[in-house]
């Protein structure tokens, strides 16, 4: 980097700290926990024409959205020249392209039906969307990411072996991305296709099967660091060799009889692989932590029964140290029981459980009572009784088919809620959602900007390789507040429908040490990931984190 443009960004750093505070008044944070209660909404469009069952952060930082073609005509209009020579469902639009920096949208045109589908970045940053209803439940569709407004969705029909509906994708070590599970589909299958054999059979999702009420759809998948697939379908998990195609082990059954997945929908994470430690793979420890769901029969009482039944959720988590010798779950309890949350990781490692409803389960106005307020999770808390922490609630209920992901800038991205077969702007007490929102984390408070680091530079030669290093520099802008550590963080972003955030993994990197280089200025050497096992080929928001409070991140491609 130039001298000159250092210097510039040094001078708009000190200038923006003096302005707005001074040494004397600036209150610093003593714990994650202080840092993190509360936090505040901010409604970024009332209405952006149709409601966001699905979304997808990109590395230009413009984001996905799209609902289902079949709910009838939105409140987004296609261009009329794309209606006059595309076959689509009617003349409105049911995706588009919202530009996170000028709160801005644009429509997409989808010629086949994404209702309940997944999705997945490839290695490049294209989104690689799969599955659907109807016509579309074959189909691959493909986003890749352009600066001007040309881009729109590319469909490959009856590209899949299988129906995929309700099912769940994961990036693979290679580049590849495996499908897994769907309605009625006791298979997975790999994207690109597999050489030879496309299809195969996977008998522990017919086993994960409760009768009439399923319980097993969109299953939770975490590639490992030994690279295995973790997947975990209504109360069992596996540990999965999908390229021997066998099962390595078996987990035990959570505690507690509550089931986990739709539709007794909850949610679950993989939580920050650190490799601050010893760069062998086979020493980097991997936990899963699955939340919230509902008990047995609730889908039943809440879906058949007339009036309808709406059971309490489930109101517990369970941890597992997955890269043990002989894991067993760790069970908690949520502040509140919690149905179709959403289970995001935050850049400082926190995860923030948001959305959803305290009684039924999803499906067609199958629940009811939203819950308003997140939770935040604190993993490294070691007093137990202190890990949760109830945060400031929403005004807008995000119930079934609502979903959230994390920006580039530390905040939480939410929308969509619509429990009704159709668009419906007239329901008591859930009419469908058609906002998006903004959750910004306490870390966002203006009180902790003198604290707040901002990345300037990184020193890379092109992409980030695996097991080499590379520099950061960086500033603090509050003189004397620097405590001589930083962290530095790799986040994957997101496909996230359904309360489950495909592909979502946080790499917590080796910092092997800082020096200063002005009054305001320092650089960080650092360790990058090791493998493609823990850090999968593709684009990454990279944060830096000092006193729990995160920088804006780059994007970083590895």
């Amino acid at each position: 980097m130039k001298e000159g443009r250092f210097k510039k960004n040094l001078y708009a750093v000190f200038f923006t700290f003096f302005f707005f505070c001074s040494t004397s008044d600036l209150l610093l944070p003593r714990s994650p926990l202080e840092m993190l209660t509360g936090g505040r909404w901010d409604l970024l469009q009332p209405s952006v024409g149709i409601s966001a069952m699905h979304m997808q952060l990109l590395h230009n930082n413009k984001v996905v959205i799209f609902d289902r073609t079949d709910y009838g005509p939105s409140n987004l209009s296609l261009p009329s020249q794309t209606c006059r020579n595309a076959t689509v469902f009617d003349c409105s639009a049911h995706s588009l392209l919202y530009d996170v920096a000028s709160n801005t949208f644009r429509p997409l045109t989808l010629r086949s039906d994404t209702w309940c589908s997944s999705g997945s970045l490839n290695a490049s940053g294209s989104l690689i969307q799969t599955g659907g209803y109807g016509v579309g439940e074959r189909v691959v569709r493909m986003f890749t990411p352009c600066d001007g407004v040309s881009c729109d969705w590319v469909e490959n029909r009856a590209y899949l072996s299988s129906r995929r509906w309700y099912s769940t994708n994961q990036i693979l070590p290679d580049g590849r991305i495996i499908i897994v599970g769907g309605r009625r589909a006791f298979t997975y299958e790999f994207y690109p296709k597999n050489p030879g054999k496309s299809v195969f059979i996977l008998r522990f999702l017919a086993e994960t099967r409760d009768p009439n009420e399923e319980n097993n759809l969109y299953p939770f998948l975490h590639l490992l660091p030994d690279g295995n697939l973790f997947i975990f379908a209504n109360r069992r998990s596996i540990l999965f060799d999908f390229v021997n195609h066998r099962i390595v082990k078996e987990f035990p059954v959570i505690p507690g009889g509550d089931k986990r997945n739709y539709p007794s929908t909850g949610s679950s994470v993989l939580l920050p692989l650190s490799l601050t430690g010893e760069n062998n793979r086979s020493k980097i420890a991997a936990e899963v932590m699955v939340c919230g769901g509902a008990p047995p029969g609730a889908f039943l009482k809440a879906a058949r029964t007339i009036p309808k039944i709406f059971v309490g959720a489930s109101r517990t988590c369970g941890r597992l140290k997955v890269t043990d010798p002989n894991p067993s779950w760790v069970m908690e309890q949520m502040p509140s029981p919690r149905v179709m949350p959403d289970m995001l990781l935050l850049p400082n490692g926190d995860v923030l459980i948001i959305n959803g409803a305290s009684n039924g389960t999803a499906g067609w106005e199958d629940a009811t009572n939203a819950v308003l307020n997140p939770i935040l999770y604190l993993p490294d808390e070691p007093d137990p009784t202190r890990r949760f922490e109830i945060l400031a609630p929403t005004r807008i209920p995000r119930m079934y088919h609502s979903a959230s992901l994390l920006l580039a800038d530390g905040r939480v991205l939410i929308g969509g809620s619509n429990p009704h077969r159709n668009y419906n702007f007239t329901a008591r007490h859930y009419p469908t959602e058609l906002s998006l929102e903004a959750y910004l984390p306490r870390y966002l408070d203006p009180l902790y900007s003198g604290v707040r680091p901002s990345i300037v530079t990184v020193e890379l030669a092109g992409n980030m390789l695996y097991g080499k290093s590379f520099a950061v520099t960086f500033v603090i802008p509050a003189f004397g507040m620097f405590d001589g550590r930083v962290s530095v963080r790799l986040v994957a972003p997101s496909f996230s429908t359904h309360s489950t955030a495909m592909n979502q993994r946080m790499l917590v990197l080796r910092v092997r040490r800082v020096v200063q280089l002005s009054v305001f200025a320092y650089k960080a050497d650092v360790d990058g990931p090791t493998n493609s096992y823990v850090a999968p080929p593709g684009y990454y928001m990279m944060f830096m984190v000092h006193r729990g409070t995160p920088s804006v991140a780059i994007w970083v491609k590895v």
